[in-house]
Formats: structure tokens, sequence, C-alpha cells
């Protein structure tokens, strides 16, 4: 079963696309979609969207994960996060893949099993499942990631009637 995890932003948008067969989960792709910081809003949108349909047309995954906004206190970078959230999930929904939007505190309860977990040990729990090292991979790829793997386990984890 392959998912996609996305770490929002309109600047640097982090993906992460696990598979995870029986209780063998393995990295699949990871990196991050950055926009051109020359362009208007709305041209930065609609590159992060032709590439976000380009990766699930790519790794055609079972479930997208988009992390919700959960609390910020700059206003301007909410706004932002929230226009490439929208992004994804019009990405997503236009393949027809159904979306997990899980929030920060839950992706950490997910691979960490404790939802107040640090960056970091999100990061060394992230490489110890997946068996790889992520040291040159940047924050925002290894945040989606983690957000993959938490979709990847509540997918298989849901009857199959309810997983579509």
């Amino acid at each position: 079963m392959i998912t996609l995890g996305i770490d929002p932003g309109t600047a640097v948008c982090g993906f992460g696309v696990v598979s995870l067969d029986g209780a063998s989960l393995r990295l699949v792709d990871a990196g991050c979609i950055r926009t051109t910081s020359d362009g208007t809003d709305a041209h930065r949108l609609r590159q992060l969207h032709a590439a976000l349909a380009e990766l699930i047309a790519m790794h055609d995954p079972v479930r997208v994960g988009v992390e919700r906004l959960f609390f910020q206190r700059n206003v301007q970078t909410a706004m932002t996060v929230g226009q490439a959230r929208g992004v994804a999930l019009l990405a997503a929904a236009q393949a027809g893949v159904p979306v997990d939007e899980p929030t920060p505190n839950e992706v950490k309860q997910a691979v960490c099993g404790n939802g107040a977990a640090d960056k970091r040990q999100v990061a060394a729990m992230v490489e110890r499942l997946l068996g790889v090292s992520l040291a040159t991979t940047p924050d925002d790829a290894t945040d989606a990631l983690a957000i993959a793997i938490g979709c990847a386990y509540r997918a298989a984890s849901m009857p199959r009637a309810l997983a579509g």
C-alpha cells in the first residue's frame, strides 16, 4: 500500500511517499517542492498544484495525508499554509484519492507513540521505521514522511469497507 504525506507550504512543501506491505515499511520517495519567489501567490499555487498532481499520478497512492493546520501565531504564515493545504486537498480530490488530515500531535502519536514528541524524536523514529538515514533530508520532507507513515498505519488498521 502506497501513501503520500504532505507537509504543506507555499514556498516549500514537503512530500514523502512510503509503502507498507504487511509489517514492512519502505521509503519510496521524499523531497520538497519549491516554488519561485518572484511569482504571484496564484502562480506559486498553480506550480504547487501541478507538482502535487504529478506526484499523485506517478506514485498512485491509496491515501494522501495532508497535515492539518493546528495553531499558528503568525497570521500571514497561517494564510499561506492554509492556501497550500487547499491546493493539496484539491489535487488529491481531483485524483479521487481519499485524504487523511492529521494534526501535528496526531502524526507524532502515530509515529512515536507520544503526541508531545519533538522534531528530533520524530525524525529519529522515521529513520528507524524506514531503516534509512535522513541526515541530508530537509525537515519538511522528514515531516511529510511521518505524515505518510501515520496515514499508512491508519489505512492498514481500517476495515476494508471503510478504507476507500
